[in-house]
């Protein structure tokens, strides 16, 4: 449980999100995933990300495990009842999988299957109360487990949300914490002034806020970003930056690793850093020679702001 002794140990931590194949060919999530392995501390394997259908998480996961790279199981509400969901975890942590991430999942209306049918059997919250069920040895039937899991467990949460909005999510996470979540992984985040209220109110080191880092692929996907998502704000000064500058795939990393650092110098547990399924560029943005394996910069570098 490398993630696990990290947090603990107070050491900054490097989550990559890694989205499985719409197929059955592995070779380039493998390979992705290999050559950025030296700098990344788990690989967050998306369950069905946006509701598009691909190859399940579990199995993801077991093919990075088997190779010796740490992951984090998203295990997503949305698309399996209380019987499935169980079994599932059941199976992840006997094939070494120790890191879940539970999530409510988007509507299939967003995805590829806009027929199917959301289960929804147990919410977010219910979710979380299984799996801690789970580590205590019982199901949720209330049955005796024969051995049972021990995950570090995380959730969501979204600091960008402001005034009566922000209270009843602050109240969630509350929540999620008592029902288990040792770690929240947040929507994706350019600045900390965003945050501000939040940051007020959470204590980030208690709860192991993990912000998101999203990998922008070029100007036009900023200013869709900020245009078009809710509660994702994207500076000014960075969509200039990215609007002069002459090589812009180039600028977007040198903008990503400025901003992990900056998360690290604030005292955050870690980052998880969200490429859209441009995974092969994580090898890139966390080449040693810039980031080191911790996620700090080389002692020379001087700090930069976001």
């Amino acid at each position: 449980m490398h993630l696990k002794c990290k947090f603990d140990g107070g050491e900054f931590a490097v989550l990559a999100e890694l989205i499985p194949p719409k197929g059955t060919d592995v070779s380039l999530m493998l390979d992705n995933a290999q050559k950025a392995k030296a700098s990344v501390d788990a690989f967050v394997v998306t369950d069905m990300y946006n509701a598009i259908m691909r190859m399940s998480a579990l199995c993801g996961a077991m093919l990075l495990q088997t190779r010796g790279i740490e992951t984090v199981l998203q295990v997503c509400a949305r698309d399996r009842n209380r019987i499935a969901l169980q079994g599932d975890l059941l199976g992840a942590n006997a094939c070494g999988i120790t890191n879940v991430v539970a999530i409510s999942g988007e509507d299939p209306t967003f995805g590829d299957h806009r027929q199917a049918r959301a289960v929804h059997d147990l919410d977010h919250l219910d979710l979380l109360y299984a799996i801690s069920g789970l580590q205590n040895g019982k199901d949720m039937a209330g049955l005796d487990l024969d051995g049972y899991p021990q995950f570090l467990l995380g959730s969501t949460v979204n600091p960008c949300l402001q005034g009566q909005a922000l209270e009843l999510e602050i109240e969630k996470m509350k929540r999620r914490y008592d029902a288990g979540a040792r770690f929240f992984i947040t929507p994706p985040m350019f600045e900390l002034d965003t945050i501000t209220g939040f940051l007020q109110r959470v204590d980030h080191r208690k709860y192991k806020i993990v912000p998101t880092v999203l990998l922008i692929k070029s100007l036009g996907m900023a200013r869709y970003i900020d245009r078009n998502l809710k509660h994702v704000n994207i500076p000014r000064t960075l969509l200039n930056r990215l609007k002069g500058a002459k090589d812009k795939a180039r600028e977007t990393l040198r903008i990503a690793r400025e901003i992990i650092r900056t998360f690290e110098e604030e005292g955050f547990c870690g980052v998880q850093i969200s490429t859209l399924g441009g995974e092969e560029r994580l090898a890139e943005l966390l080449t040693p020679k810039r980031l080191s394996v911790t996620g700090r910069p080389p002692a020379a570098a001087a700090p930069a702001a976001i």
